[in-house]
């Protein structure tokens, strides 16, 4: 099996989309667009790299990204150009010499078949370069200026081009090479095959590996991969942990020390609210709690930070294919006020679970003065969360 490289081109800006953002960042069903189209290339092993070209001013974000969805390990990122020829020039630069293979993908053709993807790659490393497309099936109109119709333009033999487009690496290259050399700009990489003088063979595709480019589009997209995908399994946890208040302990809560007199005494650096959150994950998912993972008599969890467990959490239910959907947390204490500081800690504990800060809601409470909280004698923290399950 011939290795490949995948560079996703997702630099365009998506003005047609309406967005504010561009469109390969835009949600299908909860997900990214862009994160859909990656994870299809991920299920094909010839698939070795991939290459993501994003506008510059997205890279970070993109970046987040593939951290919250476990793919920052299989791509790299990079700045695009003003062009999709630059940039595919910009990730054809990133390709090491162990591939055989370039397979050029849009962002924003989310649909895309692992299957087909495949028959692409093998059509390529028979003929040097092969694209994804379909046969016209509408009748073509040439139009006026003013929108009055010429003629009607024969069909046969027109074929809708689509990605992925695949060629050997050294051919794609000569092919930048002599487009540069000539000035020459195309719309695709086999526009750029074809002023060279080089054959590209055609992969019969799918109508439904559609490129999203219009609202429409995403209400199509949307339905398809309904019809696709199986309904997510939701589960439920809930979490609660406690821990006495002492003299000469910082206070950390969310991740972050809180000023006051008084800390929580524990093994670790006794974050209540943050434990409290890793049992709800962990009750989630089926995998017991805290204390089986992390124990406390063990010595290398000695003054660790909670956010660490929390994200090595995070990873387990990952590993078991579950994603977080919300949390709500409600920490119980006397004093100090906690309020302030919740914008920050929703922050903290956002990133180490991979999600939005909005999916972490976060909540304090009094006992009047009743019980050992209300004595100040410890907080406690009551964690609930909604976990869904996400493929493989």
């Amino acid at each position: 099996m011939q290795k490949a490289t995948a560079i996703i081109a997702a630099g365009g800006a998506g003005l047609r989309m309406g967005a504010s953002t561009p469109k390969q960042f835009t949600e299908l069903l909860g997900v990214p667009i862009l994160i859909h189209t990656i994870r299809a290339f991920r299920q094909v092993p010839a698939i070795t790299a991939i290459i993501v070209v994003v506008p510059a001013e997205h890279r970070e974000h993109t970046l987040a990204l593939l951290t919250r969805y476990h793919f920052d390990d299989h791509c790299t990122v990079v700045n695009g150009g003003k062009l999709r020829q630059d940039s595919v020039r910009i990730g054809l630069a990133q390709v090491t010499d162990d591939s055989t293979l370039v397979a050029v993908h849009d962002g924003a053709r989310p649909l895309i078949a692992p299957a087909d993807i495949q028959r692409c790659l093998d059509a390529a490393a028979t003929h040097g370069a092969a694209i994804m497309a379909v046969p016209v099936k509408d009748t073509l109109k040439a139009v006026a200026a003013d929108t009055t119709i010429r003629h009607t333009v024969e069909r046969e033999g027109l074929w809708q081009a689509q990605t992925p487009q695949v060629v050997r690496a050294g051919l794609l290259k000569e092919a930048f090479a002599k487009a540069d050399q000539d000035g020459f700009v195309g719309t695709d990489e086999a526009s750029l095959l074809e002023h060279g003088g080089w054959q590209v063979s055609m992969v019969e595709g799918s109508e439904t590996n559609l490129k999203i480019t219009r609202p429409d589009d995403l209400l199509m997209a949307e339905a398809l991969l309904m019809q696709k995908q199986p309904s997510p399994q939701m589960r439920i946890g809930h979490g609660f942990d406690a821990h006495r208040l002492v003299a000469g302990r910082p206070l950390i809560l969310g991740g972050m020390e809180i000023p006051h007199e008084l800390g929580l005494l524990g093994h670790s650096d006794a974050d209540a609210l943050t434990h409290a959150l890793c049992d709800a994950i962990l009750g989630a998912i089926g995998a017991g709690d805290i204390g089986r993972h992390f124990p406390d008599s063990d010595p290398q969890y000695k003054g660790i930070s909670s956010i660490t467990l929390l994200a090595h959490v995070a990873g387990l239910a990952a590993e078991k294919h579950f994603r977080l959907c919300n949390a709500d947390i409600t920490v119980v204490a006397q004093r100090p006020k906690l309020a302030p500081h919740f914008p920050a800690m929703q922050k903290i504990l956002a990133e180490a679970c991979r999600v939005e800060p909005s999916a972490i809601n976060l909540k304090a409470s009094t006992t009047e003065q009743m019980g050992y909280t209300g004595r100040e004698e410890g907080i406690s923290a009551h964690a609930v969360v909604l976990m869904a399950s996400q493929p493989a």
